[in-house]
């Protein structure tokens, strides 16, 4: 009795034929699409748009204004304060008694984001998007590759398997560069937030600016490991 898996002939031409063309697609991007990617990338990183010199040029203007001071009478008088700082023990609450200013609306309506660093990022995601794509076709086709067990040649397996394990490791990395795009977006949503109920800290409006530039720099050197992940 044959041991052996009897897969159906129908099957096995549409199984052949998608190893056909994975085979095709990948040794066309090995052999013209990757060199050509890489420099493009090169030249991308040339462009004017990621080669700012004074950061200040990114910076994105925060159009909320400081509203004039409350004047809180009844702590200006020290019993009253201390009355006060007693009863709000009492109920239970350890905060303080100025809880920032209530924002029903901006102003100036939709609070923008940093326009130049947006249509940086717009630019760098299919960059990403693209290499976790493009590896993925090369690692199924290395796959396919591996000889069966029985068929010997153990050195080229291990070979092969590590080139798998690079290139999910390539695959890992290009996504990570898209969760700190989603990182950025919420750390700065949440810096503009504070800047509105607390207008008058000025260190929340210098913090926003330093997240740009820190964005900024990021991008351009996930621009260039994209590069060199193409070499």
């Amino acid at each position: 009795m044959s041991s052996l898996l009897k897969v159906k002939n129908e099957l096995k031409a549409k199984v052949d034929a998608f190893r056909e063309r994975i085979t095709s697609e990948a040794e066309d991007l090995v052999a013209n699409f990757f060199p050509k990617k890489l420099l493009e990338l090169d030249h991308f990183l040339k462009d004017p748009i990621i080669n700012i010199s004074e950061l200040k040029e990114i910076h994105s203007e925060i159009n909320l204004t400081v509203p004039d001071p409350i004047v809180l009478s009844n702590l200006h008088d020290g019993l009253e304060a201390q009355n006060a700082k007693k009863r709000k023990l009492e109920d239970g609450g350890g905060e303080d008694m100025v809880t920032g200013t209530k924002v029903f609306v901006m102003p100036g309506g939709m609070m923008k984001s940093n326009g130049n660093l947006v249509d940086l990022i717009e630019k760098v995601k299919p960059e990403i998007r693209t290499l976790i794509e493009k590896c993925n076709t090369v690692k199924m086709w290395v796959q396919l590759l591996i000889p069966r067990i029985e068929d010997g040649n153990n050195f080229g397996v291990s070979i092969q398997e590590e080139t798998v394990a690079e290139l999910r490791t390539v695959e890992g990395e290009a996504a990570s560069y898209l969760d700190q795009i989603s990182r950025y977006y919420i750390t700065r949503a949440k810096l503009v937030s504070k800047i509105a109920k607390y207008p008058h800290v000025e260190d929340y409006r210098r913090t926003v600016t330093e997240i740009d530039e820190k964005e900024y720099i990021s991008l351009k050197i996930i621009v260039s490991e994209l590069r060199n992940q193409y070499v």
